[in-house]
């Protein structure tokens, strides 16, 4: 897989789960992020991987899970009990730095790949 380069988008209806993953091998802070209508872009999840301490936005917290493999090599993105607002190409982005206080703010990152898009339908 390309590194950072998103996967797993799918349409699903509302309440379903999805999985993404994006290979990310040697960075610090990464960050998944999402694109939506207007080309806002939201960080969503974010992990500190020297601890790791993960990052959460408001809008996902307790729904959305950032975690990384045991080889170190890839990240995932696990989203349950979607909702037709999370609708939006979704990104893995990247740093090697540990980003104190903006690990969720997209301009922060200088690494990014290909995103995946994500749609929820009711």
């Amino acid at each position: 897989q390309e590194q950072l380069a998103a996967s797993g988008g799918a349409s699903v209806q509302a309440g379903g789960s999805l999985r993404l993953s994006c290979a990310s091998s040697g960075y610090r802070t990464i960050l998944w992020f999402r694109q939506g209508t207007g080309n806002k872009r939201e960080g969503v999840a974010a992990i500190d991987t020297n601890y790791p301490s993960t990052f959460y936005a408001d809008s996902v917290k307790g729904r959305f899970t950032i975690s990384r493999d045991n080889s170190e090599s890839t990240m995932y993105l696990q989203m349950e009990r979607l909702k037709p607002e999370d609708t939006g190409l979704y990104f893995c982005a990247a740093q090697f730095d540990p980003l104190l206080g903006t690990r969720l703010m997209p301009p922060a990152y200088k690494h990014w790949g290909q995103g995946t898009q994500v749609t929820v339908s009711l």
